[in-house]
């Protein structure tokens, strides 16, 4: 069943890359300016040192022989070079990844952490319910780029207690630096993440709470704390694992404003500074490699589900 599953997704998912990637390419290239736009403002370059630049870069060969040139070399994992710095577009990408993952692994750590006992006692508790949902409603709403400075504003600069950017501080790699500098940029992905998802498993449980078999349980004599733990949560963990793993996905890539504001040496920074330079070679990387992400994700969420609840193994 499963290995059907991983089958018929990776056939599928072979065509939607490959549309997603024209649909990118298309979409860069359409934007004024282009990789140049430094150099063409600049009156010290001369007009033959842009077109020996555009040569070398294949920017003056039709637009379908630069896609079909470009794919061909990522499929054999040639991901071109770097316009900003001529580096190898695979290993600046390489570099940044153990960065992301650890902000977004501890950030959705902490998220489940908040959000299943807020999402479980929201469910069975009406006052604890209008209070949560207030607080949800208030971090789902708040921008995160806001939020952020204002932790730095407080934490940083009032009290002094943590440090506002980077992943370390220079000549110090003590595991303890190294917490120091990722506490807040977590705290804000995890805060906003946490909302949605409690307010989205307190449904989920509603729903499952409502349903005729847990009647059943408790007239079989099962406490409470029992129905809700061994019956109601197994049955609301399905749904709510697929929207954990598909925002995973989307938090991995984009968590672009979070390491922004933090500075924090990740995949998201690395995009930042791609966009501002007009970096193509990087955004194609970067913007593939996001919806890659989704896509394994996804099928990691179809698995999970299919594991967790037998009546969907008959639809894989």
């Amino acid at each position: 069943m499963i290995g059907r599953l991983i089958a018929r997704r990776i056939v599928q998912s072979v065509p939607l890359l490959v549309l997603i990637s024209l649909l990118v390419f298309a979409l860069l290239q359409a934007v004024p300016g282009g990789p140049l736009a430094a150099y063409l403002e600049n009156p010290n370059v001369r007009p033959e040192d842009i077109a020996r630049l555009r040569a070398s870069l294949g920017l003056d060969r039709p637009l379908s022989a630069q896609y079909l040139s470009w794919l061909a070399a990522f499929v054999r994992g040639d991901w071109g070079y770097s316009i900003a710095d001529g580096r190898p577009v695979l290993t600046r990408m390489l570099e940044r990844v153990p960065a992301t993952l650890e902000l977004v692994g501890i950030s959705t750590l902490l998220a489940l952490a908040l959000a299943v006992p807020v999402g479980v006692f929201a469910a069975v508790h009406r006052t604890f319910d209008r209070l949560s949902s207030f607080v949800a409603i208030a971090g789902i709403s708040l921008p995160v780029f806001w939020f952020g400075l204002l932790l730095q504003l407080v934490f940083a600069v009032a009290l002094g207690w943590l440090p506002s950017s980077g992943r370390s501080s220079f000549g110090a790699a003590s595991l303890g630096d190294r917490v120091a500098h990722l506490v807040l940029p977590a705290v804000v992905l995890a805060a906003v993440q946490s909302a949605a998802w409690s307010r989205y498993l307190r449904r989920a449980m509603r729903e499952t709470i409502g349903r005729p078999f847990m009647n059943a349980a408790r007239v079989r004599g099962v406490s409470e704390r029992g129905v809700l733990l061994r019956h109601a949560l197994p049955n609301a963990l399905g749904p709510f694992i697929t929207v954990v793993l598909l925002d995973a996905a989307m938090m991995a890539s984009g968590a672009v404003v979070t390491e922004s504001v933090f500075a924090w040496p990740g995949v998201g920074s690395l995009f930042t500074e791609a966009l501002v330079k007009r970096d193509y070679p990087v955004l194609m990387a970067f913007l593939l490699c996001g919806a890659v992400a989704v896509m394994v994700l996804n099928l990691l969420a179809d698995i999970a589900v299919r594991t967790i609840d037998p009546r969907t193994r008959s639809t894989a």
